[in-house]
């Protein structure tokens, strides 16, 4: 799967994995050494995040029903808890900076969220 950012017309990821239980969301991240361009990390359903024990800065945008970036976060360093964004229905996590290079904001639209 792919995460393509439609309204820039950008490829955010190419390498996606998806968190799903409880386990899987709580542990997301955490202790690996790092997260490798174009992969990413879906935590769904999910509107808050911490990076308690990562090692790491990654990107993060919180997404709405219809693919739509309702809240981002840019460089999030470890130990940090992210604000609880109520509409979100889902977050993905990238490598940092991509946000960035890839020109992302609020309000664009993502597409390949549901295979």
């Amino acid at each position: 799967m792919r995460i393509i950012n439609r309204t820039k017309a950008a490829v955010l990821a190419d390498n996606v994995e998806v968190a799903e239980t409880w386990v899987t969301r709580l542990r997301g991240l955490m202790f690996r050494d790092r997260l490798q361009e174009k992969h990413c990390l879906i935590l769904k359903p999910c509107n808050s995040i911490h990076t308690c024990f990562m090692r790491f800065n990654i990107d993060v945008l919180f997404v709405g029903d219809e693919g739509e970036i309702l809240y981002l976060l840019e460089n999030m360093p470890p130990f940090r808890f992210s604000p609880i964004v109520r509409k979100a229905r889902f977050i993905i996590e990238l490598p940092a900076h991509t946000i960035s290079l890839t020109g992302t904001s609020l309000g664009d639209r993502l597409s390949n969220l549901k295979e």
